[in-house]
Order: structure tokens, then sequence, then C-alpha cells
């Protein structure tokens, strides 16, 4: 599914939203949403999902549980259910929203903020490497969500034990699942249930980039071949 291919909703407000993955097409754990913003957004929150916001392109602020940050492409948030967050400036801002049903307790925590920038490469199999994002260590406990960084070439065919949702953030690919495959570039959407054997190829000529998340929580890096061996990443450096 590529965003250009969802029809555009217009909330009271003005916010322009993209619905591409709920449980009407089979994903059952997740709402993906693309937001548009142009102007101050009245408050939004849900008494009943989390949510995992990941700012594309633009600029603005937004307060997020009483709390004033500045939004750039690369700003991650974690939003647990309950809490308010509005968006107070935006010039062209588009956000990519995942609203996590029937999320785990977020512990006390109300939100987290990160910046891509920040975060430490960690390396997957087939030379991938990853960023984390929101996670339980900053209070989201029931998904992970996370930048990929996927070389030139194709992954030999494999699969992850959680059930995940893919947005393409840069570069042109294929990906190949169940005997089919399928172009993909920026803006492609992908939903992965749990244990579904895929590849994803990067056809270059640049890194393929990828935002994901996932439930349950844990590692990108934790992936099967089709016989159920542990595909081995890389060790970490101390």
């Amino acid at each position: 599914m590529h965003a250009d291919d969802v029809a555009p909703e217009l909330s009271e407000d003005a916010v322009e939203s993209q619905r591409m993955f709920g449980a009407e097409s089979g994903c059952n754990h997740f709402e993906q949403r693309l937001l548009r913003f142009d102007q101050p957004s009245s408050a939004r929150s849900s008494d009943e999902h989390d949510e995992v916001l990941y700012v594309l392109s633009g600029s603005g602020a937004a307060e997020i549980g009483g709390e004033r940050r500045a939004l750039s492409p690369g700003t991650a948030a974690f939003v647990a259910r309950g809490t308010e967050w509005h968006v107070v400036e935006a010039d062209d801002l588009r956000v990519l929203s995942v609203l996590v049903v029937d999320p785990l307790p977020a512990g006390g925590a109300t939100h987290a903020v990160v910046d891509l920038a920040a975060e430490e490469t960690k390396g997957a199999t087939a030379g991938r490497q990853f960023r984390l994002l929101a996670t339980p260590e900053v209070g989201c406990a029931s998904v992970t969500q996370f930048v990929g960084y996927v070389p030139v070439g194709r992954a030999p065919d494999h699969f992850h034990p959680y059930d995940e949702v893919v947005y393409i953030l840069e570069g042109r690919g294929a990906l190949h699942m169940a005997g089919e495959s399928a172009e993909l570039q920026a803006g492609s959407c992908i939903h992965f249930p749990a244990r579904m054997v895929h590849s994803l190829e990067n056809t270059g000529p640049g890194v393929l980039q990828v935002l994901g998340v996932f439930r349950p929580a844990g590692s990108p890096a934790e992936a099967y071949y089709p016989d159920g061996t542990a595909a081995a990443a890389p060790a970490q450096e101390d």
C-alpha cells in the first residue's frame, strides 16, 4: 500500500488524516495513520490506545502531556493512553501515527520524546542497521519503534515473532512475500503478521530507510529463517 493511494479525511480542526492499516485490513494490533498539520490543532487523546508518533517532514511544536517540544524530521514520541497532546505550531508538518490497540500498562509513564539523531546505531542481520526510538526503556511497554537502514541487495527469506507495521521513509526496493513481489518507495506501507515469511530488497542506489513499529516489544534483530533457525546478528561492541 502507498500513502497516496488512500483518500485523506479532514477533521473539524483541519487536521488531514489518512488511514493506512487497521482492523478492517486484518491489522488488529495497530491503526496506522498519516497526519498533516498546517495550523495548531485541538487536544488529541485516547482512553483506549497508546500512540507512537514520528515526524516525517516539516516543522513545528507540540505540547505532549503538558510539555512543549519542538518537532522536526526524526522526532519520535510515545503518548500513553489518557494523555493529551496537541500541535501548537505547524509548518507543513507530516506525522506518522500508530495507535496501539489494547496496550499494556505504561507503568506510570505518560509520554516520552526521542530524537533519532541522538540514538545509537545497532547491527542486525544481512548488514542491516537500526536505531531504537519508543521502547519499554522510555515507558512504551507494548511496542518497539525503530528506524532501520537496509543496504543494497536482498536478504534471505525470514520471519519475525512479532506483528509489525512498516513505513518506507527513503529509497526504493521490493517486498517479496507469499510468492509475490511488490515495488516499494517512500510512502509505501506494509503490515507483517507475526511469523510471515518475507524478504525486503533494496534495489538501490542508496540506503533503504524504514520506520517500523512492532509488538510484543523486543529487538528488530530477532529474526528466523523459514526452517526456524535463528538468523544471527553481528555482536555489538561495548
